[in-house]
């Protein structure tokens, strides 16, 4: 899988075929607006844009799935959620360094009503019910996202290119012309003036040489930002960090009890305010989206890892900065079939992908929102929402942590 302009005309091809049969959109210039544009759409939940086909109508406690419009004007005030019960198991090994243990047990996941009921917080929901309860065994989890100065030494021990970095090979892409075989990346790139917020294509662009090295094009680059979170990642360049380290990605269910920090219900990973005490406690998105990022929160764009406060864990932005990887295919009617189930015990996620607005396109979910994250578009960074992104598809707000199994030992509780 190929992150990179020859991906990007494949894409083209693809919906050429499909729509009109129409030939090559001619100079590289145009086949760059053009594929990335096209890259967006194929990715619109992870950048930022498309809500889900399907509402969910709110009825006593949980949530049941039913095709409609908005929900902010059919839903309770409150979805009811069951209690978080910890486990008292206890790691018969330290924790890694960089690492806190997370206790699994068993919790109600999917997502409360935005405080505010407002139009975009009730969108963001939409495939995130019913809600559900799920068992989760204990784990370790990284404190932060994985940072550059972590994958700098992962690439020089090993090698390792990303999907970004790679040129793509003419033999996959028949037909290409050559000048198109160059790899780069998708970044955000707000318009100096507001904008209608019914087009993506005016505030991402594609850019060649963007790669996790050169985060904003082939001109920059991160020296002097170790403590950053990686971006531009690809769900493989993840997987292949974490198999180095000898982790692994974390399951969807296992991402979310850990960003609940032990809290029950609650629409953010430190409470029921999204300032409190009018304390900024992640990096989202402030002023007027798209054109204009205050940085009333103290960042304009990524910030470093750890510069919030930790949730209940100790885990460190699991809301807003940039968007996280987890292992499962995204299918928006998967919680109903765990809901049927009852508990779901340790879920791994669907054995297919399937996503509404692009049926024929496989995508794993995302987790935690990002830097680009605001009432004015997203939401996202109420826990228990959800993103979704093509596996070999990395952008600048994209980014990962791992976690680690570990034998653990019963003591009685408190």
């Amino acid at each position: 899988m190929k992150k990179s302009a020859a991906h990007l005309n494949k894409t083209k091809i693809a919906a050429e075929e499909r729509l009109t049969k129409s030939v090559w959109v001619v100079g590289l210039v145009i086949l760059f607006a053009l594929a990335a544009g096209l890259v967006i759409s194929r990715h619109s939940a992870n950048i930022q844009g498309a809500m889900p086909s399907t509402a969910v109508a709110v009825t006593g406690g949980d949530a049941t799935a039913t095709p409609m419009g908005n929900t902010a004007e059919t839903a309770s005030k409150e979805v009811a959620f069951g209690p978080t019960v910890s486990n008292s198991a206890a790691p018969s090994i330290p924790a890694p360094e960089g690492m806190a243990w997370i206790p699994g047990g068993e919790f109600s996941m999917g997502a409360q009503n935005p405080p505010g009921m407002d139009d975009v917080g009730m969108k963001a929901t939409l495939d995130s019910r019913p809600i559900h309860r799920v068992y989760v065994d204990g784990f370790f989890m990284d404190k932060t996202d994985v940072t550059n100065a972590q994958f700098e030494k992962f690439a020089k021990a090993t090698g390792y290119v990303t999907v970004a970095e790679r040129k793509p090979r003419a033999e996959d892409f028949p037909g290409a012309p050559p000048e198109n075989l160059v790899a780069g990346s998708v970044i955000f790139a707000p318009p100096d003036h507001p904008v209608a917020l019914d087009n993506y294509f005016q505030w991402w662009t594609y850019v060649p040489g963007a790669n996790w090295r050169h985060p904003l094009g082939p001109k920059s680059n991160i020296t002097g930002k170790g403590n950053y979170p990686v971006v531009h990642i690809a769900y493989e360049d993840a997987q292949a960090y974490a198999k180095w380290a000898g982790k692994r990605l974390p399951t969807e269910a296992e991402w979310e009890f850990a960003a609940r920090g032990g809290l029950a219900g609650r629409p953010y990973v430190w409470g029921d305010d999204f300032r409190p005490n009018g304390k900024w406690m992640a990096n989202t998105h402030e002023g007027h989206f798209p054109d204009k990022d205050t940085g009333e929160d103290g960042y304009v764009g990524l910030a470093p890892v750890a510069k919030f406060p930790a949730n209940g864990y100790g885990l460190y932005d699991m809301a807003g900065n940039v968007w996280q990887w987890t292992s499962d295919w995204y299918r928006p009617d998967y919680y109903q079939k765990l809901k049927a189930s009852g508990t779901a015990r340790n879920p791994q996620g669907p054995d297919t992908s399937y996503d509404p607005s692009e049926p024929g396109q496989a995508k794993k979910v995302h987790r935690g929102g990002s830097f680009l994250c605001t009432d004015q578009y997203c939401s996202r960074y109420m826990v228990g929402t959800r993103g979704k992104g093509d596996p070999d598809t990395g952008t600048n707000h994209l980014g990962f942590r791992c976690v680690m199994e570990a034998p653990h030992r019963e003591v009685a509780q408190n």
